[in-house]
């Protein structure tokens, strides 16, 4: 599957509080800033600085949403809005004109950028480079929809201070890549198998990406979640087969994730999907094999049958 390419109103993007919170302070940023150089290539955590937490990679699924961090920074946005041609659009079409226009990227590196996932707030989102600044404004969509979502892959660092967002204080993810998308956009990218009718294999896709998707306390920070994630957004033949599944009248009853015995030196998870008949409540297993040793997981082995080993 090729990977998926790549609003709010002054009173929506206002983050709890008064909105007069102090500016962020330069350590903060530098803290986020700071976990590229230091991150760990083969271990999948970034050392401890000065006796802090370490970090470790994200591999997350939710909707990335703008706030504002301090009151100057949304009544400088209202005076730009009051310059633009915005007559005629809706508040988040608006907000959307306005952080687009290249006169008001000032704006978008004040602003505090977080992602929500099941409608919690999860991260505080910061670029590596600050040429990336252009994949949060990639984030902002003028008519957003339900089924939105917004792929952040990444490295977790320390939870932020109160200062840096109007008092949120949720772990700082310094990205490397993110990918927006729908999912009705997702589903339709992935080729239909032959023997499948369009309308079933939408079903099926649907079910199994939702099924991923509400995998408890998916924040895309565990081994087990970064490698679901990756396989619902990368990994087309998981939905071929559930599909097939499907037809062949069995029900997804499953999706587990276990070390695998090719584990070593690199950290390799199976992901295995579960199948019963509705017919004969006979289970069928199917795995495939993920290693996500560093920050950006890959595929070791394609779709197949999983048995149960023996005691």
């Amino acid at each position: 599957m090729e990977e998926p390419e790549p609003k709010e109103p002054v009173a929506l993007m206002s983050a709890a509080g008064n909105g007069a919170g102090a500016p962020a302070t330069s350590a903060a940023v530098l803290a986020a800033n700071s976990l590229a150089p230091q991150a760990c290539p083969t271990c999948g955590t970034t050392p401890a600085a000065n006796g802090g937490a370490a970090s470790s990679y994200i591999y997350a699924i939710g909707k990335i949403e703008p706030r504002f961090p301090r009151m100057s920074v949304e009544k400088e946005f209202s005076q730009a809005t009051g310059r633009a041609a915005t007559a005629g659009l809706t508040d988040r079409q608006a907000v959307h004109a306005v952080l687009s226009k290249r006169e008001n990227r000032y704006l978008v590196r004040q602003l505090c950028w977080v992602v929500t996932i099941e409608g919690l707030e999860t991260y505080i989102l910061t670029p590596r480079d600050p040429a990336d600044f252009d994949l949060l404004v990639g984030a902002l969509r003028p008519t957003p929809q339900p089924w939105d979502l917004d792929c952040v892959i990444g490295v977790r660092g320390p939870i932020a201070p109160p200062e840096m967002c109007n008092g949120l204080m949720v772990p700082i993810v310094a990205f490397d890549q993110i990918y927006s998308f729908d999912r009705d956009a997702l589903i339709k990218a992935i080729p239909k198998p032959e023997k499948a009718s369009a309308k079933e294999f939408a079903g099926a896709a649907e079910e199994l990406f939702d099924r991923i998707m509400q995998m408890a306390d998916n924040a895309g920070a565990t081994d087990e979640h970064r490698a679901s994630n990756y396989l619902a957004v990368r990994y087309q033949a998981i939905y071929a087969k559930a599909a097939e599944a499907f037809g062949r009248n069995a029900s997804l009853t499953s999706v587990d994730v276990l070390p695998s015995s090719l584990s070593g030196t690199r950290r390799v998870l199976d992901v295995i999907f579960s199948y019963t008949s509705r017919d004969t409540d006979v289970t069928d297993k199917f795995f495939v094999r993920v290693d996500v040793t560093e920050e950006f997981p890959f595929l070791v082995t394609k779709l197949s049958p999983y048995y149960d080993r023996s005691i």
